[in-house]
Formats: structure tokens, C-alpha cells, sequence
């Protein structure tokens, strides 16, 4: 198979792609692929340090990068960061939804009963997944819809949008809530402006970062109960790697999947399909 024929279905050149989230453990892994595909690449970050130190590791490899610190819960900061874009490079074709995380407010522990799960951190845990979500969504989208309506989104969801896990409450219900975004955005957005516009995402199965080591790894590396159960539950037998999503990333993003949108796609090992039995 040739490289001009892959190009055909999976090549961004030419291409500007937005990470948000883009300084995490899976956000930095996703802006690094789309940059090795040909897409320049602004990663969005709240510190500005850590999304400096991804773009540093794109241009490094020859890539064109542009770190920028927003918040994506707050619009003003979303439009400074892609009015700072469209000054670069005139246009932004890929959004990546991937800023998102848990709080432990909104998490129960083993022994917790149900009146120990916070409002507040629940509320907040919503704010950062769906309103973090939705509003570059909105910005960025307003700036495809502007360009003549072409442009695709990537969502990141969860294995915990689809099946009941224990503890991740808020977690759970914010990134279900992502998850019917996704939908709604993509059927709307085809339908008012054409199928150049398209919104999908992408289902994790369980990685390792910062935010969930301590539950899934002991100090010294191996399991912990709820690792080990994990990991029982997933055919692979192993935590993915941020790399894996890579593939289904440019897929998605790619001239390749035109006619695919309104999907949210499990890169998750097997999990979601596994019963358990």
C-alpha cells in the first residue's frame, strides 16, 4: 500500500489541529500523533509550562506547534486562545475535546455511604467534562461553520459513559452527558451546515495518569485490588497505552472517515465487551 494512498485517507497536511487538555498524559500523546500526521497543532493547557514542554516535543520531531493556557470552562479565555489561533495560522480545522478529569468530591469511597458524594464537586466535575466540552465546541465549531462549514471534533469520553463502574460518580454522569453531546452536536451540525461538519469521539478504556495512578497502581508498579479487577475485565490484559488512541484519532480525523460521525468509539481493549464470564 503506498504512502500517497494513506495520505488519502489518514494525511492532515495542511491541517490545524486544537488539543485541549493537550499537556496530559493522553492530550499530549493525541497532539504529538496529529503533528506526526502533518497537522500543526495548538495545545491548549490551563498552565502554560506544560503545553510549551508538548510543543517543544513536536518541534523537536520538525512539527509545528503553538502552546496557549485557557480554561476551557470559561468562554473568554476559549476565544482569546482561538483568536491567538486563526492570527497564526488563519484556521482550525480539528478540535480536540480531551481536557476532562474527576474530583474527589464527587467520588465514593469503598466504605462511603451515598449522602457522603458532594453536590458541589459533582457540579464542578460536570463543569470541567461536559461545559469543557461544549464550549470550545462552540467556538471553535462557529469558526469551521464560518469557513464554509468543514471541520471534524473529536470528543474523549469514557468506559464509564457506557457501563455502571463503582466510585466514579460524577465522572460517570459527566462524560455520559459527553457522550449525547456528541450525537446531538453531529446531528445537528450536518444537518444545518452540511456533512462537511462532524463530531465523534473516542472511548478510553483504562489508562494510567496522574489522576487515577493511586487506583490503579501500587507504589512499587503492580496492582491494586481495583487495577487488578480491571485488568481481569479487559481481554488484552493490560492498561492502554496513550499511543493506542493515536490510530483512531487521525482515523477520525481524516478525509478516510467522511461518512463516519455521530459514533463514539471504544479503544478500550475489550472491555466493553467482555461480561466477565
Amino acid at each position: 500500500m503506498s504512502e500517497a494512498y494513506l495520505a488519502t485517507l489518514f494525511g492532515l497536511k495542511g491541517k490545524v489541529a486544537v488539543v485541549t487538555g493537550g499537556s496530559g498524559v493522553l492530550g499530549a500523546a493525541m497532539s504529538a500523533g496529529l503533528a506526526r500526521a502533518g497537522a500543526r497543532v495548538a495545545v491548549l493547557a490551563r498552565r502554560l509550562e506544560p503545553a510549551a514542554a508538548v510543543v517543544a516535543a513536536i518541534e523537536a520531531e520538525g512539527g509545528e506547534g503553538l502552546a496557549l493556557s485557557a480554561d476551557v470552562r470559561e468562554r473568554a479565555q476559549v476565544e482569546a486562545a482561538c483568536a491567538a489561533i486563526l492570527d497564526r495560522w488563519g484556521q482550525v480545522d480539528i478540535l480536540v475535546n480531551a481536557a476532562g478529569g474527576n474530583m474527589p468530591g464527587a467520588t465514593l469511597a469503598p466504605d462511603a455511604t451515598l449522602d457522603n458524594l458532594d453536590p458541589e464537586a459533582f457540579r464542578a466535575v460536570f463543569d470541567l467534562n461536559l461545559m469543557g466540552t461544549l464550549l470550545p465546541s462552540l467556538v471553535f465549531g462557529q469558526t469551521m461553520i464560518d469557513a464554509g462549514g468543514q471541520g471534524t471534533i473529536v470528543n474523549i469520553s469514557s468506559m464509564a459513559a457506557q457501563r455502571a463502574l463503582t466510585r466514579v460518580a460524577g465522572y460517570s454522569a459527566a462524560k455520559a452527558a459527553v457522550d449525547n453531546l456528541t450525537r446531538w452536536m453531529a446531528v445537528e451540525l450536518a444537518r444545518r451546515y452540511g456533512p462537511g461538519l462532524r463530531v465523534n469521539a473516542i472511548a478510553p478504556g483504562f489508562f494510567v495518569g496522574e489522576q487515577n495512578r493511586a487506583l490503579l497502581l501500587k507504589p512499587d508498579g503492580t496492582h491494586t485490588a481495583r487495577g487488578a479487577t480491571i485488568i481481569a475485565h479487559t481481554p488484552a490484559g493490560r492498561f492502554g497505552d496513550p499511543g493506542d488512541l493515536v490510530a483512531t484519532l487521525l482515523w477520525l480525523c481524516g478525509p478516510g472517515a467522511a461518512f463516519v460521525n455521530g459514533v463514539v468509539v471504544p479503544v478500550d481493549g475489550g472491555f466493553a465487551a467482555f461480561s466477565g464470564v
